[in-house]
């Protein structure tokens, strides 16, 4: 099978296609043939080794020293089960799955083996395996820090900072789901976008003054480091929460704030590798309540294209990889 494998540290360059040997479930797995994969912001910074100085050590023992120790990245797919270990029960041969694979990435291939009780569920009936592909992580994320550490509420006022990628593109329909009135910071470009999928405001980040356009809100939710810890505090109310998913760990600053007020700071925190919340996301998609946004999508063999777009930083919710062709009726 085909598989994208990524053979050391740096540019899209280094993503090279090579035939592999296809997998074999185990007992207690499905051997999915992948329709649609993405790439995220982790890829090309796995990829590229993008991180903090101070967590370079810890990430190249994590990752791996000289090259990715797992060298297929992809952290999301959409496909079908073509096969399916003796134990498994959850699933069938047929079955239209997406999955979260950040644990064990591997989505970058034609085939992938999933743990049944892992990050799996059936596809949302009305989306497409492109869109279905842009769910687990970019929406995951969103709703894990919105409402398992935010606890967002009815009329609690939201900022997003980066409202137009992956995650904040999420965070916007998902605050606005939970009642919450949002606020969206992005580029002139994105605004439209981003009042059109739920925001009630919009800030344009590119404006010198943006920052004094900043109110009184219960909940900041930076989706990239790029907002001024300083701008944020202030903008918190006295019992708000930080959420900033952009760094792996907080700032003497964001501590300090934490010691010496009611403030709530979350840096940092990952969401259970468990298919709980797709389920969930899976029946908002069904019911028309959260809707994946797709700013282009590439071919398998189109992608060091891909990842030299999406790593400029500017995507509009997700860039979407088709891997294997599938028939035209996706339901």
């Amino acid at each position: 099978m085909k598989a994208v494998v990524c053979t050391k540290y740096g540019p899209p360059e280094v993503l090279q296609i090579e035939n592999i040997e296809k997998p074999v479930p185990k007992n207690n797995e499905v051997l999915v043939k992948v329709y649609a994969t993405t790439v995220t912001a982790a890829d090309y910074k796995v990829r590229s080794f993008d991180v903090p100085k101070s967590f370079w050590l810890p990430a190249r023992l994590m990752l791996g020293l000289r090259k990715p120790r797992k060298s297929i990245l992809g952290m999301e797919l959409s496909g079908e089960i073509e096969s399916v270990g003796k134990d498994v029960t959850l699933f069938k041969k047929g079955d239209k799955i997406f999955a979260a694979t950040l644990q064990t990435f591997g989505a970058y291939a034609e085939y992938k083996c999933l743990p049944e009780d892992g990050p799996v569920a059936l596809k949302p009936t009305n989306a497409t395996y492109e869109e279905a592909a842009a769910i687990p992580i970019g929406a995951r994320t969103a709703f894990h820090y919105l409402k398992k550490i935010g606890d967002v509420k009815p009329g609690q006022k939201v900022l997003i900072y980066g409202a137009s990628g992956s995650v904040g593109t999420y965070a916007v329909q998902l605050a606005k789901y939970f009642g919450a009135e949002v606020t969206g910071v992005c580029s002139t470009s994105n605004l439209g976008l981003v009042k059109s999928i739920g925001a009630d405001k919009v800030i344009d980040y590119t404006t010198v003054d943006f920052i004094e356009n900043f109110e009184t809100y219960d909940i900041i939710f930076t989706t990239v480091d790029k907002c001024p810890f300083r701008a944020c505090k202030n903008a918190l109310s006295i019992n708000g929460t930080y959420l900033n998913i952009g760094r792996p760990i907080p700032s003497l600053q964001m501590i300090w704030m934490s010691l010496i007020s009611r403030k709530k700071i979350a840096v940092g925190k990952n969401s259970p590798e468990t298919a709980e919340v797709l389920i969930f996301l899976k029946n908002l998609v069904e019911l028309g309540l959260l809707k994946p946004v797709v700013d282009r999508s590439y071919t398998l063999d189109q992608i060091v294209e891909a990842h030299r777009y999406a790593g400029k930083g500017h995507k509009k919710g997700n860039v979407v990889i088709s891997v294997n062709q599938f028939k035209e009726n996706q339901t």
